[in-house]
């Protein structure tokens, strides 16, 4: 879920719970708080904890918690701090900027399960921390961390994923991180999607994801095909995730407001552009 911000750019918990009511009514079944799409590199601790707090106590769905930084003694500590608010399980992301072995990747993840008695999905996303947590890594964190139950996993690796999938089976929930490759990790075993789109075109991406399930790939297909826009306009070097999702919430009339630094502001080409997937995607409904 995306971070509504105020026009100072103060966080915004009336817009955070008016967003996430809407995000359930239009289908989706949890919200991630605080991760790459909710600027959570740019949120306080004390922030975090206000955002976890409001929304968790506003929707009926779980809510997962980001709570990692570059930091593990402060990654440690949100995670603990997120236990008393309500949300259903924690976003545990690897350290960005550090660079860390894999050794060292499993003992901040694993330092971060340890911390609380919530399930805990870590998420794999290397273009923007600079290290992909390895298939090993994730089956070692399994094996001796018993609420280690998901990977979102953003690596775009098929490959691993695929391997994963069938070696973590029944141990594992793994979920698309990229809605681009939403059907191909279906395809392979995953059992949804952590998504962008979710924030305009929840309805498409549970018709693919239930198609898929009940083995009607061609109707899977037809909603991949029909998302293709919006798999496009969700990031880019010139408008990286999350600016084009604040331009569809403005486009929508709901909560967002402008990204803060260093992501910055979107602009009008951006808000047209919004404007153009939102009326193709309206119009393919009927």
């Amino acid at each position: 879920m995306a971070t509504p911000f105020t026009d100072s750019g103060d966080l915004d918990l009336d817009g955070a719970v008016t967003l996430a009511r809407h995000l359930v009514e239009e289908g989706n079944e949890g919200l991630v708080l605080a991760g790459s799409t909710g600027e959570g590199s740019s949120l306080s601790d004390d922030e975090k904890i206000d955002l976890f707090r409001a929304v968790a106590a506003a929707v009926s769905v779980p809510v997962l918690a980001g709570t990692s930084s570059s930091d593990t003694r402060r990654s440690v500590e949100l995670t603990r701090r997120a236990q008393s608010t309500g949300v259903a399980g924690i976003l545990a992301t690897t350290p960005a900027y550090a660079r860390p072995s894999q050794a060292g990747l499993c003992a901040h993840l694993g330092a971060m399960a340890e911390a609380t008695t919530l399930p805990v999905m870590l998420y794999d996303i290397p273009v923007r921390t600079g290290r992909k947590i390895k298939m090993e890594s994730t089956l070692s964190l399994l094996d001796h961390h018993a609420n280690v139950v998901a990977l979102k996993d953003a690596s775009g690796d098929l490959v691993s994923a695929a391997e994963l999938a069938q070696r973590g089976a029944g141990r594992l929930d793994l979920y698309s991180g990229d809605d681009s490759l939403t059907l191909a990790f279906l395809a392979m075993g995953a059992v949804g999607v952590v998504s962008v789109a979710g924030h305009w075109a929840a309805p498409e991406l549970r018709t693919l994801v239930e198609a898929v399930l009940a083995g009607d790939l061609e109707k899977a297909r037809s909603m991949h095909h029909r998302l293709a826009p919006s798999f496009v306009v969700e990031t880019s070097e010139d408008y990286p995730n999350p600016v084009p999702t604040k331009a569809v919430l403005r486009v929508l009339g709901l909560p967002g407001g402008q990204c803060r630094l260093p992501l910055g502001d979107g602009d009008s080409t951006l808000d047209d552009r919004a404007r153009r997937v939102l009326d193709d995607l309206w119009r393919s409904r009927g």
